[in-house]
């Protein structure tokens, strides 16, 4: 037991401090930081295991590692190339970069991505806005017709998006008794991809910016309409800035699934060229060359990332502005 240290005069003796209440004021910050720490580790173990260590074996096989792990795949693919005794080998990735049909599908995926991201995003904010300003019964009609996609198979969604848009569907025989036999057919093109994208990808934009628009206080909207603010001015001025998160996640969860969509693509797109999804799974099955599949999964992984920047970059802005 430690003796009270020595007072001066006039002075109360002081105690010496406690090492016991020293160490548990350690143990509980220690504590606090691991213990969030370690609720999280079982899910981040689960990714790594089931998802981080099969890219892992991706990302080597198209570095040219025909052995180990990737030995059962190697010896049944065609047109394959081995890194030998060096680290890695590229050739696979010049093998797949430099043909001129990969490269018209990126670029159509690209094209497709980008055109129905911008469609569903202003398509939702037309939603979402009607749904915040309207109480009547058409806004509500809208507003629940938008989310019927969300309930739909994809793959239901894309062979009836087939029968009502193909040559014998429901557009063309109404076009046709109309008088007009030239209307286009939408099966089986990129145009008809797009569309069929833009449809399936609808709800869950509506359902985030409908929440956020309606998280908007009325007093804001009010006030921006007493100081003369039109709706343009209301939605640039008020609206727009305080969601732009909902936007931004909107715009990036609906750009990255349609630039690794499948089943549209295959059920409603054409041969060729078609997005690389396709494109990848057919070079791996049909085709018989994994190696070169999983390159072009890794360039899709590549542009899904790239994708990925905007919302990590709104999140992180969000989070530094309300810490302040």
């Amino acid at each position: 037991m430690e003796l009270p240290r020595s007072a001066g005069p006039g002075r109360a003796p002081q105690p010496a401090p406690r090492v016991g209440a020293r160490r548990a004021t350690v143990r509980g910050r220690l504590s606090a930081r691991v213990g969030p720490l370690a609720l999280a580790l079982p899910p981040i173990a689960l990714v790594l295991v089931f998802t981080g260590f099969p890219i892992l074996i991706a990302v080597t096989y198209t570095l040219g590692h025909l052995g180990g792990y990737n030995s059962a795949i190697s010896a049944i693919g065609l047109h394959q190339y081995s890194a030998g005794h060096r680290w890695a080998t590229f050739a696979a990735y010049r093998n797949v970069l430099g043909d001129p049909d990969f490269q018209a599908d990126v670029v159509i995926t690209i094209w497709v991505t980008a055109v129905s991201t911008l469609s569903v995003v202003v398509i939702a904010w037309v939603v979402a806005l009607y749904a915040r300003f309207s109480s009547s019964w058409a806004a509500r009609l809208l507003s629940s017709l938008s989310v019927v996609p969300l309930f739909v198979p994809v793959v239901i969604a894309s062979y009836a998006f087939l029968t009502f848009w193909g040559p014998g569907g429901f557009v063309k025989t109404m076009a046709h008794a109309a008088g007009l036999p030239g209307f286009p057919v939408l099966s089986y093109t990129m145009d008809g991809v797009t569309l069929a994208e833009i449809w399936v990808n609808i709800p869950f934009a509506v359902l985030m910016l409908t929440s956020g628009l309606r998280n908007v206080p009325d007093s804001l909207v009010e006030a921006a309409r007493d100081a003369g603010a039109g709706l343009g001015a209301t939605v640039r001025q008020v609206l727009l800035p305080l969601n732009m998160l909902p936007t931004v996640i909107a715009m990036t969860f609906t750009a990255i699934s349609v630039i690794g969509s499948y089943t549209v693509p295959y059920l409603v797109g054409p041969s060729a060229p078609n997005m690389l999804g396709v494109e990848a799974a057919d070079t791996f099955s049909a085709f018989n060359q994994p190696q070169q599949g999983e390159v072009m999964a890794m360039v899709l992984f590549g542009l899904a990332a790239l994708l990925a920047v905007p919302y990590l970059w709104a999140t992180w802005a969000t989070n530094k502005r309300s810490v302040r």
